[in-house]
Parts: C-alpha cells; structure tokens; sequence
C-alpha cells in the first residue's frame, strides 16, 4: 500500500496506540517522527502484517526515523479515568518522550486532546493513511505483544502469549476459573465473579 509519507511541510509526529479493548494488561501509544529518506514498503497498519513481519520491522524502523518513542499506562489509570482518556494520555506521554519537539501531529481515529498548543489532525484509519501513523502502530503493538508474552510467563492459564490480552475463548474460561489478576481491567466487563482480591 503507498501510504502519504508527509503531511505537511512541518515536523510531524504520527501517533497511534494498542491495547484499547484488551481484558488485561496497559495501553500503549508510540510517536513517529519520520526522516525524509525513510523508505520501506513493508510498512502499513500493523493489524494488517503478520507478527513476523512486524517485528522485523521493529529495528527498521527505530534505525531509520528521526525520533520515536514509547509509552504504556497500567489498568490502574484506565480504570480510573476510562479507556479512551488513557489512550490518549499514552499518547501524550509518548509525545513528551520525543526528542524533537513536533510542530503538527496526525493521530489514528477521530478523538484526540489538544497538546502542547500544537496542531494536530485526526484521521480515521490513519494507520492505514499515514507513514508516520502506520510505524507508531507497529511500535507500538511490537512493544505490547512482547509486554504481554512476558507476563504469560508469570500467568500462564490466560494465553496471553497468544491472545495478548484480548477476549479469548481461553481468556474469559480462565477468568471463570482463576478470576483476575492484578494486570486485569476492573473496569471493564470481566465474565467472572468479581472477587475482593487479585490472584
């Protein structure tokens, strides 16, 4: 897919994040800032390319932008102040983690908070759209997806090295059978009996 490599003339930083409808685990956002000479065809909306693929573009792509950066929020602050505020937020710390200071920002979907007094426009499907938006998701769902692998080594019975967190068959059987654990959403509809306590 050829996707719009600039936006405008100026510094412009592509947002997106992952982990939006997932059970358990944090959401997490990254932030491009492309070079001019970036050039990778592989590159598109990182629901659209294989795992494989996705990580081996990982290192492509931080070798060869002009910044990037990462940021993730526990269950905790998405329960707290919803999943859309948090998704956002993650996007902002993300963008706080730059380097370079951006003078426009494009942002996959079509809700975003105002930051830094900087221009920004949202893009339904952006990731699919935009260069700089499609990198931030790979980034992104890459930095998750090795995230959640990690914690299925400490919980095991959820999957989550293959569902990621997401509303498996598998998932919500062990939820009924385990309840949640600590890196679990409470606010969102879990098909368990709550219990006062984390696992």
């Amino acid at each position: 897919m050829d996707l719009q490599k600039k936006w405008s003339t100026y510094i412009e930083a592509g947002c997106d994040e992952v982990g939006r409808g997932c059970l358990s685990g944090p959401v997490v956002a990254a932030a491009v800032i492309l070079d001019e000479n970036f050039n990778q065809n592989m590159v598109d909306d990182s629901k659209k390319l294989s795992f494989k693929t996705r990580m081996d573009l990982d290192q492509y792509i931080k070798d060869n932008v002009k910044d990037y950066a990462i940021a993730e929020l526990p269950p905790g602050f998405i329960d707290e102040h919803n999943i859309l505020n948090a998704s956002i937020h993650a996007m902002h710390q993300a963008l706080d983690k730059l380097t370079i200071r951006p003078e426009f920002i494009v942002v996959d979907g079509n809700r975003f908070h105002p930051y830094n007094y900087i221009p920004h426009q949202c893009i339904i499907k952006g990731d699919s759209k935009i260069l700089s938006i499609a990198a931030a998701s790979i980034l992104a769902k890459n930095y998750r997806d090795k995230l959640m692998m990690e914690l299925h080594h400490e919980h095991p019975e959820y999957g989550w090295d293959t569902n990621f967190g997401y509303a498996t068959k598998k998932h919500q059987q062990a939820l009924i059978e385990f309840g949640p654990t600590k890196y679990h959403r409470r606010s969102f509809r879990l098909d368990y009996s709550i219990q006062d306590e984390c696992d």
